[in-house]
């Protein structure tokens, strides 16, 4: 038996090395003992010196996705994660060269569910930490499930670089001075303040954000599971929210809608000064070009600077946006700006807008559901499109969802096969397609929705890049 000392749970390089070792010197599975820190082997043999050639007398390699695979699966807290992944490595260099593809496979079975079970940890720490401020330092409490801080850390040095802050957890720590991204043992509880003065403006934040219209409890408990309650200063706030969102749904129902802003009108004049006369007298506002006005609040322009590099162009408004006269400023807006923040985009360095500038939509009781235009509706509205991109003149365009991608191309188009390139159209500007965030909202598998919010951002970072 040989012995093989880790320096801690998640030390993915040092198993990495061992493992190489181990195969050259061509020590079978059950011949290993993986041993975390304090734990090693009492008993165990060292490990072989090295010097071997492997399997049939030769050097090996392995497909990159087993490599993607036990990068995650070594965060699992199954103590076996390690001896499966050297079983998995054996078997691939010992002639079961498509082995990972065999899903009904035992081993390749295990080592997927824990790097699902991973992935999702990861989302969640990310997604659930939150910080208190300590004489101008920032400390975070979170217990993971699994040891992921070292993967989940990065994250959270992009996406707050200015800040000096600490996330402690039970087993690890990340510390951030600004520069550097330090790790350490994990920590205690005690070391991070009950409350601070942040937590009362988040909870005002949460509050405001609710939308007791959309609540869907068993969803919501899904995507934000009990667990994380305690850490959470929102949490004191949701069953309260739950208990009043019958009333103030009622409220926003009897609420009459809101008055266009200035700005549509302002948008409407200009590009009825600058256009030939067509079947309505009007500008934007006073579109009558498909049926869709007769029962929308308003028309809903886009915004953003003239001059902006990139573009972001959606289906139509929705039921909020229809009320505010404001594109995206409902809850797949407020997902679109998160995946924007951590695409390293700056919402208001960009112009965002919509194929159609009117709602559509079915009325169900009280209710107003949302229906995707269709051709002829999405080709009455280029016209306006076609004049916002000319006063734009963006580098690229991001296509958020089929009815963007139509319109901007000219052609049905097919999302999840032409997603992640940058597609040309003749003018002056590219496009990159994805889906609407709207589709995420509505994916009810939680760890989809987490795989498919990553290629998302993934996406909008393809197209920033590209505009740049």
């Amino acid at each position: 038996m040989h012995a093989v000392n880790l320096s801690h749970p998640a030390d993915f390089e040092a198993w990495r090395s061992a493992a190489r070792r181990m195969i050259l010197a061509d020590a079978r599975p059950e011949a290993v003992d993986w041993r975390v820190g304090s734990d090693a082997g009492l008993f165990g043999e060292a490990e072989p010196a090295g010097g071997g050639r492997g399997p049939g007398g030769r050097g090996f390699s392995v497909p990159r996705g087993f490599m993607d695979l036990a990068e995650s699966v070594v965060c699992h807290r199954d103590p076996a994660r390690f001896a499966v992944l050297y079983s998995l490595l054996w078997r691939l260099t010992h002639g079961e060269t498509g082995l990972l593809e065999i899903v009904s496979d035992r081993e390749v079975y295990r080592a997927e569910a824990m790097a699902r079970a991973v992935r999702r940890d990861i989302h969640k720490m990310h997604a659930f930490v939150r910080f208190r401020q300590r004489d101008g330092h920032y400390l975070a409490w979170f217990e993971p499930d699994h040891f992921i801080v070292d993967q989940a850390a990065p994250f959270f040095a992009r996406r707050f670089a200015n800040m000096d802050w600490s996330i402690l957890t039970p087993d690890r720590s990340a510390h951030w001075d600004g520069e550097m991204l330090h790790l350490a043992p994990g920590a205690s509880r005690r070391d991070v303040p009950d409350d601070d003065a942040l937590e009362e403006y988040w909870r005002s934040y949460y509050a405001n954000i609710f939308n007791p219209a959309r609540l869907k409890i068993a969803a919501m408990q899904a995507e934000m599971p009990r667990k994380y309650w305690h850490n959470l200063p929102e949490a004191r706030m949701i069953a309260p929210l739950i208990r009043e969102a019958g009333r103030r749904t009622a409220g926003m129902i009897e609420a009459e809608g809101t008055a266009a802003p200035a700005k549509a009108t302002r948008w409407a004049e200009a590009f009825a000064r600058e256009l030939p006369p067509v079947q309505d007298d009007g500008g934007l506002e006073a579109c009558r070009r498909c049926g869709l006005w007769q029962a929308a609040t308003q028309a809903v322009p886009g915004e953003g600077p003239a001059g902006a590099a990139l573009m972001l162009v959606g289906e139509q408004p929705g039921d909020q946006e229809d009320l505010a006269g404001r594109a995206f400023v409902g809850p797949a807006g407020q997902l679109l700006d998160r995946a924007m923040k951590e695409a390293g985009i700056e919402r208001t360095e960009c112009y965002v807008t919509n194929a159609v500038k009117h709602f559509k939509f079915t009325p169900r009781g009280k209710r107003r559901i949302h229906q995707s235009p269709d051709a002829g509706e999405i080709e009455h509205c280029r016209w306006w499109l076609t004049k916002e991109i000319a006063t734009v003149r963006p580098r690229l365009i991001v296509a958020l969802g089929a009815t963007a991608g139509r319109s901007l191309l000219r052609r049905p188009v097919a999302v999840m096969r032409e997603r992640g390139a940058v597609l040309a159209t003749g003018s002056d500007y590219r496009v990159v397609l994805t889906v609407h965030p709207s589709f995420l909202l509505r994916l009810p598998d939680a760890e989809r929705k987490a795989a498919e919010y990553e290629r998302f951002v993934a996406d909008l970072r393809l197209a920033a890049a590209a505009a740049a």
